[in-house]
This record gives C-alpha cells, sequence and structure tokens, in this order.
C-alpha cells in the first residue's frame, strides 16, 4: 500500500514534495492576473499566514509578468497555473516559476509535450498534471459513462504517459472533485497505481464552513491513511483562510509542528463560567504564539485535569471562579474575571 514516505520526491523550489517530505499548504491567488499590484500584495499575505506554496493563473503572455513579479517578491515557490497553450507553459518557466501546472494531454501533439517536458527538466521544475471531475476527456467519459473515481484515475494515468513517453518523471498528480466520496476513492485507487507524490483537494468545495468541514472530511481523511503528500483547502473566500484551515487540519492529524493546540470541552449543566467566551477569546489571543503546546480550556473541574491531564497548561471552570493546571496538577485557585490573563501569562513564562 502507498505511504507518503514511498512516493518521489520532487522540489518546488525548495520545498520537497512526496518521499517523506513534510505535508506542504498550498493556496491559489485570486486577483486578476494583469494586476501586479494586486497580486504580488495578495501573495505576501499568503506568505506572512504561513502558505508553503503559492499558485498564479497565467491565461496570456502578459500575465508571465505577473509571475515574474511575484517571484521577486516572496521567497515561497510559485506555480504557474496553464490550460491549453504550451508556449506559456515555456515562457513560464524561463520567468522562474517553481511548477508548472498543466495537462499534457490539452497541449497538443508530441512535439509540444516534448518541448515542456525537456524545458521542465533543464530548469528543474516539476509538472503538476491535474485531474478534475468535470472536465475529463470524451473518450474516457463514454467509456465510464460519467466522471467516476476510476475514470478520473485512468485519465491521470494518460497524461502521466504522454511525459514518461518524454523521461520526464518529475510529476504531482491531483484528482480532485466537489464530491468528496469521489475524490477519496480517486486518490485511494490511484496510490495503488501511481508511484509520484499527490496533491489532495475537495475542488469546488463551497465556502469557509461547508469548505472546510468538505475538505476536512476527504483530506484528513486520506492522510490518515498516509495518502497525500501536499494540500489546498479550496474555498469561496480570502485565501488566506484556504491556508489557516491546511494547517488546522495538518495540526489535528498531528502532522505539523508548533503553535498552541486547544483542548476545549462543549460544556454542560455544570459549567458556571462563560466557557465559549473565555475559549474564543483565548484562541484569538494566542493565534500568533509560535510555542509547540497543548492547552485545555474545560468547564467543570470534573472534566478539567483529569479528562485534559495530557495538556501542558489548562484552565478549569468552577461557581465564579476556576483553576489553572499544569500537566494535570491544579497549580492554583483563580477568580474568573482573571482567568484567562493568568493563563496568558503563564504561557508567556512557559
Amino acid at each position: 500500500m502507498y505511504t507518503n514516505d514511498k512516493t518521489k520526491k520532487v522540489f518546488a523550489g525548495k520545498v520537497a514534495i512526496g518521499g517523506g517530505a513534510p505535508v506542504s499548504v498550498q493556496s491559489m491567488l485570486c486577483v486578476p492576473a494583469h494586476d501586479i499590484e494586486g497580486n504580488i500584495s495578495q501573495a505576501k499575505e499568503l506568505e506572512n499566514a504561513g502558505c508553503d506554496i503559492i499558485r498564479v493563473s497565467v491565461p496570456d503572455k502578459e500575465s508571465v509578468k505577473t509571475l515574474s513579479a511575484i517571484k521577486e517578491n516572496v521567497t515561497i515557490p510559485v506555480v504557474a497555473d496553464i490550460h491549453f497553450d504550451y508556449r506559456l507553459a515555456l515562457e513560464s518557466v524561463a520567468a522562474g516559476a517553481d511548477k508548472i501546472r498543466i495537462n499534457p494531454g490539452n497541449i497538443g501533439d508530441d512535439g509540444k509535450v516534448k518541448l515542456v517536458a525537456n524545458a521542465c527538466k533543464t530548469a528543474g521544475v516539476p509538472i503538476r498534471i491535474g485531474v478534475n471531475s468535470g472536465s475529463l476527456e470524451k473518450s474516457i467519459l463514454a467509456k465510464y459513462g460519467s466522471p467516476t473515481p476510476e475514470a478520473m484515475v485512468e485519465s491521470g494515468l494518460y497524461h502521466i504517459s504522454l511525459l514518461e513517453k518524454f523521461d520526464f518523471d518529475d510529476i504531482v498528480l491531483s484528482l480532485k472533485s466537489s464530491d468528496v466520496v469521489k475524490m477519496y476513492k480517486a486518490y485511494e485507487l490511484a496510490a495503488e497505481k501511481c508511484p509520484y507524490p499527490l496533491h489532495l483537494g475537495v475542488t469546488e468545495a463551497g465556502t469557509a464552513e461547508m469548505g472546510t468541514v468538505k475538505s476536512a472530511a476527504g483530506i484528513g481523511g486520506l492522510l490518515l491513511r498516509g495518502i497525500g503528500n501536499t494540500i489546498r483547502v479550496s474555498l469561496t473566500d480570502n485565501p488566506v483562510k484556504e491556508v489557516e484551515a491546511g494547517k488546522r487540519i495538518l495540526k489535528a492529524l498531528g502532522l505539523k509542528k508548533g503553535g498552541i493546540k486547544f483542548v476545549s470541552c462543549p460544556t454542560c449543566g455544570r459549567t458556571k463560567i462563560d466557557l465559549i467566551g473565555i475559549a474564543k477569546e483565548a484562541e484569538k489571543r494566542l493565534s500568533n504564539c509560535s510555542k509547540d503546546i497543548t492547552v485545555a480550556i474545560m468547564g467543570c473541574v470534573v472534566n478539567g485535569p483529569g479528562e485534559a491531564k495530557e495538556a501542558d497548561l489548562g484552565i478549569a471552570g468552577g461557581d465564579g471562579c476556576g483553576v489553572l493546571f499544569k500537566n494535570g496538577e491544579i497549580i492554583r485557585k483563580i477568580p474568573e474575571e482573571n482567568l484567562l490573563d493568568e493563563l496568558l501569562a503563564e504561557i508567556e513564562r512557559m
């Protein structure tokens, strides 16, 4: 069975994908392609949010200038997203793209595919093949009757074969669908047949709330099985939220270190403090804390130090007051109005 460390390792700039490398988080710029300053600004925002790899649309020759400008202003890898025109792939490689997203079966004859493969090989630039359930080849759709997981995988293997024909194997494969079950099954099947790293994502997942849930189900489920090497959470929202959601998924699975990991109870009739308000405020005020610790915010002493004893630090509510505990041991009793401040002060001292 496929696992993360068994795939070929490729490099987008200095970021390794596959071969046991840490799972990276990607996002895509959504500013109009010719707006150079807007794209630079958003790229910097994504970089500051912790994005590992950013992708930019290159729909025409003019937008290659945007790609070049972004490269000059960020330190993370930049992927050129190209459809159909092999010349844009060649120009993007020449402009310094760290990775190309293009489907070789859509760019013309073998001669054009060979030109792209050779240019990428010379520059050390990998190619991501992006199969989407909504845009499968007509012959494959006719064979399967609909965009089934098997159809998606066959499409991906077809595109891969076109690159392998010219001895190119720095390949990443994605098999995206807006249907979580189809997406999951497609990647599961690809993991058995494909030696290349897999880029996970639920495409057109929706707005931040539903899109994050769908992505966590599909992406998280696959990562728990050791399937997947790089991820993008596709949201109809500011792409910074994609990065934040992706990082939260990785942290929840224990695949990303650094930053506070929160444990908090759902409250019950025993809760006599404003636990929900305290938990939300704590999460907000600690959002930029880089300490790799687990912090528990619990409603009562029954569930506090006991159920959350694995936490490095935590608070548990009482009747208008609460306790501060560390590694399961109560340190001191604190009035409710001071609970959060005392918790933050203790974190600061750690």
